[in-house]
């Protein structure tokens, strides 16, 4: 049964952001906690929360039965109606966003939440340029992807009327793209927002990854935040905070942005809302926008907006969050996972750097240490070649943990509930898995 699975799988649908040939998907037939299981029955450690969205772990029960419960009483309704859990999950919303959301746009993913947020921008200001930046991931439909300032978006190019996309500098202090050296560059990635806005016209916002996610956990410098908020209002420009990935408690916050006190115009999420047990993408904006669509139009809508089992799993995430102490526990547990990786990059010469924020962090492998080269590129990503960061996380399974690889980078994220023992035996086997990267380095 299990390689018929697997065989139709790879034979009839699509693996993502991959060549098709040689794809052989692993076929799971259980999760519990921080744990999944294969069809063999080989058990292992989920340390990246899958993609960085199982917050909760797997099998949380009060999730599932508030989506059973609400199969059996109303499994859909067409968003112009409404009905409890839209009420319900709202409420539980507006109690733990920054202060100054006022209304949400309800839709299945990041991706359609960063579309929305684009839409509304642009309806809202007048103005149809948006600055994002590069080593940026935004989603992979049409706007969302011509946002994104990484390799995914070369393969949708040209983008056409979804463009008016320009791209500044990401605030990356081990690899500066200005070569400055943090503190003395005065945080000239964000001055340079204001030289943009003002030399370009017509921009209507800006878009940030508070803390940028598969492109290697880039935790900005304490002033940088600040001060986009700062240039974007007086320059009258919107900020939309991408908090896709790096809300719900995996930054030690509710959301990223509370690390530095900033409050966007606009903030996007998705994953950890629902722990991802349901697909749901939100779209929160301040009231000022709000207010402007009481008399203007409002052009944008699906049918599966506010869809209520989408919504049904959040008032009970919420409570899980907050029951487990989940977001003070996210700050003490990533403050020793964060020690442990340090002392990785120690003894493991293909470490380049360790860098991170909560439950949120990046092994970032490098040829050498003193030139910062990368052991491997995006352009050789984009054409198919082996990683050797592939080869670690490759390693990694063989010893039953999970781990998210990107380009030159793995991801640790493991679930917001993960136990010292389990921190210990994902560390223990990157130990033993960097020593293929020494090889290559």
């Amino acid at each position: 049964m299990g390689s018929d699975v697997v065989e139709t799988t790879r034979k009839h649908t699509y693996g993502t952001w991959r060549k098709q040939k040689g794809w052989s998907p692993l076929h799971v037939v259980d999760a519990e906690g921080c744990y999944f299981t294969d069809a063999e029955g080989k058990s292992y450690l989920d340390f990246s929360s899958q993609l960085m969205c199982s917050n909760l772990g797997h099998k949380n029960r009060a999730v599932i039965e508030a989506m059973v419960e609400q199969a059996r009483s109303l499994p859909y309704i067409s968003p112009s109606f409404t009905c409890d859990i839209r009420a319900r999950a709202t409420e539980s919303l507006l109690e733990v966003f920054p202060k100054g959301t006022a209304k949400f746009f309800y839709s299945t993913s990041g991706t359609e939440a960063n579309e929305a947020a684009i839409k509304i921008s642009r309806l809202y200001s007048g103005r149809y340029k948006i600055i994002s930046r590069y080593t940026s991931y935004h989603g992979s439909t049409a706007g969302s992807v011509a946002a994104t300032g990484d390799f995914r978006r070369w393969y949708a190019e040209p983008t056409g009327k979804v463009g008016g996309v320009i791209f500044a500098p990401e605030a990356n202090c081990y690899r500066c793209p200005l070569g400055l050296q943090y503190p003395g560059c005065g945080v000239a990635c964000a001055e340079y927002v204001d030289y943009m806005i003002k030399k370009e016209e017509n921009v209507g916002a800006m878009i940030v990854e508070p803390v940028v996610g598969t492109n290697g956990v880039l935790v900005p410098p304490k002033e940088y935040l600040p001060r986009l908020r700062e240039i974007t209002r007086e320059n009258g420009v919107l900020l939309i905070a991408d908090e896709v990935m790096s809300a719900w408690g995996r930054t030690g916050q509710w959301f990223a942005v509370d690390n530095w006190g900033v409050v966007p115009d606009i903030i996007t999420t998705a994953k950890g809302v629902t722990a991802a047990y349901m697909p749901l993408g939100i779209t929160a904006t301040s009231a000022e926008i709000a207010a402007h669509f009481e008399d203007n139009y409002f052009a944008h809508g699906h049918t599966y907006e506010a869809h209520p089992m989408s919504l049904a799993p959040v008032p009970a995430a919420i409570g899980e969050y907050r029951r487990m102490n989940l977001i003070e526990g996210a700050r003490r547990k990533g403050e020793r996972l964060g020690r442990m990786l340090r002392e990785l990059q120690e003894r493991h010469a293909s470490v380049g750097d360790v860098r991170g924020i909560g439950l949120f962090w990046a092994v970032e492998l490098v040829k050498d240490r003193k030139t910062r080269e990368p052991l491997n590129t995006a352009q050789q990503k984009f054409r198919g070649e082996a990683l050797a960061v592939d080869a670690v996380a490759k390693k990694m399974m063989q010893d039953g943990v999970y781990v998210n690889a990107w380009v030159s980078h793995l991801v640790i994220a493991p679930p917001l509930i993960v136990e010292e023992e389990d921190l210990e035996r994902g560390v223990e086997a990157l130990d033993s898995a960097l020593k293929t990267a020494d090889e290559a380095a």
